[in-house]
């Protein structure tokens, strides 16, 4: 039994002791959320519709979040957060007899799984339909015991034309028409599971290299599909989580600059920056510097204007967010490469 099973196990055993009202999970404002991206090839290698959702989520101020997984990828346009949890070759019968996710599930805990399975089992030694879906129940299943609130988005898969297999179009036609009325009757008011249409508009013919694996026309439309699920998912963006970790101690008057390292991936990560006000007047703005290592660069920011000198960056306010009370303060985030949290600093004005 996972841990967060016996912990909820336990939550209820309590509640229903004490009788009060029954365990729910936490709200968005208190959570950071895991997502796991699950699939074969299209989700592992470099399967950039990962990178490009998650660039939007910055974009729209989506902070909490985590990709999560056992596999890392890279080489996409965008910075992110490469984690997931894809496999290439492998499938959603698969997964499901060989007992593999369970085992995944279990050192990522994701509070959200992205699932994008059954391109080969429609491909090669054809699977029937019935046991398409009935892997899908069992991954489902496997989810729900280890997190019973977990959020399960399922696709209908993308249009599949590879060389050699003239039935494979119509493979991934009946499965994907079979998905929702299988989701129906999965789906429960504490774990929903939503279908995300990735079919509708996708040319395997052009938005693929080999009839099955998405270039960047395909992981773009990818990415524009799950983006809104996801969106409702998480509900409304928390662009400033209240965990800090390291400060630098400011001077009498001055201002406290405070840093912390929201998630790594391989060669990179993202970072995030409080600046207060410490004196007892209102400022008009603020500056920031961070001392980086020789080879690292800052990618991308918000909420924040930076240039970058050497191994120094100045981060100083949008114009919108320079007023700070005492007291008061303001919150910014950044990409970076390599993988060392750099030292911060920071004025008033």
């Amino acid at each position: 039994m996972s841990r967060r099973s016996l912990l909820s196990l336990l939550v209820a055993a309590v509640v229903a002791a004490l009788g009060v009202v029954a365990a729910q999970p936490p709200s968005s404002a208190e959570v950071r959320y895991r997502i796991m991206p699950l699939g074969d090839s299209i989700t592992a290698g470099p399967g950039c519709w990962r990178a490009l959702l998650w660039d939007r989520l910055q974009q729209a101020g989506y902070f909490n979040v985590d990709f999560v997984g056992s596999q890392t990828g890279g080489g996409c346009s965008v910075p992110h957060d490469g984690d997931h949890e894809g496999h290439g070759g492998h499938s959603a019968t698969g997964i499901a007899a060989q007992g593999l996710l369970p085992a995944w599930l279990d050192a990522a805990e994701p509070d959200i799984v992205l699932m994008h399975l059954g391109t080969n089992d429609m491909w090669g030694g054809h699977i029937p339909l019935d046991s398409v879906l009935a892997a899908y129940s069992t991954l489902v299943d496997q989810m729900r015991a280890e997190n019973p609130f977990v959020k399960v988005l399922v696709a209908q898969i993308i249009p599949m034309e590879p060389a050699g297999c003239a039935e494979c179009a119509e493979r991934v036609v009946a499965l994907n028409e079979a998905i929702p009325a299988w989701a129906a009757g999965k789906t429960t008011p504490h774990s929903p599971v939503t279908v995300v249409d990735q079919w509708t508009g996708f040319d395997a013919a052009t938005d693929t290299g080999d009839g099955v694996h998405p270039v960047d026309s395909g992981f773009r439309k990818m990415a524009d599909r799950w983006y809104p699920a996801l969106a409702a998912a998480l509900g409304d963006p928390h662009p400033t989580p209240p965990v800090t970790t390291t400060t630098t101690p400011p001077p009498s008057g001055a201002c406290t600059a405070t840093h912390r390292v929201v998630s790594r991936w391989s060669g990179g990560f993202q970072g995030e920056v409080t600046v207060r006000n410490d004196t007892t007047r209102m400022t008009s703005a603020w500056t920031t510097t961070l001392t980086l290592a020789a080879d690292q660069r800052i990618t991308q920011a918000w909420n924040t204007t930076v240039t970058q000198d050497g191994t120094t960056a100045t981060a100083r306010d949008a114009g919108w967010n320079g007023a700070l009370q005492p007291g008061g303060s303001s919150t910014f985030g950044y990409l970076a490469t390599g993988t060392d949290a750099p030292a911060v600093g920071c004025t008033t004005g």
